[in-house]
């Protein structure tokens, strides 16, 4: 049966329901008239007759009593299905799928997804940490985090965090034996802990601006790693310079563990954004989760 001939079968099962065309019509919104006129084309279509009429009730037919055996549970497992799903307007549950670099995680999504979850425990989030941007789509994630530069012009962005800065460090007992650098092409006579970004395809090209003035400088060293927590581990141990962000160093640069060079030099990047391909048919739980990481003004991120 085509599927526009659904609509006879709701009809059908409304009348068989109310035993009366007259209380079924006003349940549908429709005329006793309209509902007669379903009704018979659908019989006239069958061949058979599916309800006896008479003055006083209205019964199935043999025929429309099998019919309806069959139709009947099946549209009350469908009203049930929607009756959950709506409420989830009021109760959101469901699993969301997160792309998310590791420094982004750290200072911005978990503080918060701390607090999203024990608010929401029916809802399941799944974060994946990658450094390197990739396909949300393709990759069947909800959403991405990423700097806000680095959001593809198709894409619904939120700020979730507030603008930062890298910086370039080292040890106090590797300045020791080291002058410091006073300009970036000074680096390439540093030994200096690299970064490998997949995004890049390679190590990653240490940023730097003064005066409208962009650089990037390949730096070397006898070490590399794929995430900022190493190559700071590297630094603290007397193994070279490293360019990490800036929160990251801060406590270290405060104990005196860790001295920051080239400061005038580093850029401001986007904070972080929650990206994701559409505002339409958002889940109530992405809505939520969207409400929970969207950035206020005076919020920072956390060391």
């Amino acid at each position: 049966m085509p599927r526009t001939d659904l609509s006879d079968l709701v009809a059908l099962v409304a009348v068989a329901r109310e035993r009366s065309f007259t209380r079924a019509a006003a349940r549908l919104g429709v005329s006793q008239s309209a509902l007669s006129h379903t009704i018979r084309k659908l019989e006239d279509r069958l061949g058979l007759r599916l309800l006896t009429r008479t003055t006083r009730s209205v019964a199935p037919t043999e025929a429309g009593a099998r019919l309806l055996a069959t139709v009947q549970p099946r549209f009350e497992e469908i009203e049930d299905a929607l009756e959950a799903v709506s409420e989830l307007r009021e109760r959101p549950a469901g699993t969301l799928r997160i792309s998310a670099a590791e420094h982004a995680f750290r200072t911005v999504l978990w503080p918060r997804l701390d607090r999203f979850a024990a608010d929401y425990p029916d809802i399941k989030v799944e974060i994946d940490l990658e450094n390197g941007l990739i396909d949300i789509v393709e990759r069947s994630f909800d959403a991405g985090i990423r700097l806000g530069g680095q959001v593809a012009r198709d894409m619904v962005a939120v700020r979730i965090g507030p603008d930062w800065r890298m910086a370039v460090v080292g040890s106090a007992s590797y300045f020791a034996a080291r002058k410091p650098p006073e300009t970036p092409h000074d680096l390439t006579h540093h030994d200096c802990v690299n970064l490998r970004l997949a995004t890049y395809g390679g190590f990653y090209a240490w940023e730097f601006e003064q005066a409208g003035r962009r650089l990037n400088v390949r730096v070397e060293g006898q070490l590399a790693f794929n995430g900022s927590a190493p190559v700071l581990a590297a630094v603290l141990g007397g193994h070279g310079l490293g360019c990490i962000p800036e929160d990251m160093a801060r406590p270290h640069l405060q104990s005196g563990a860790l001295v920051q060079v080239l400061a005038d030099w580093m850029p401001t990047f986007e904070g972080y954004h929650l990206y994701y391909p559409s505002r339409h048919h958002a889940s109530p739980a992405f809505q939520r989760f969207i409400e929970a990481m969207r950035y206020r003004e005076g919020t920072t991120m956390v060391r």
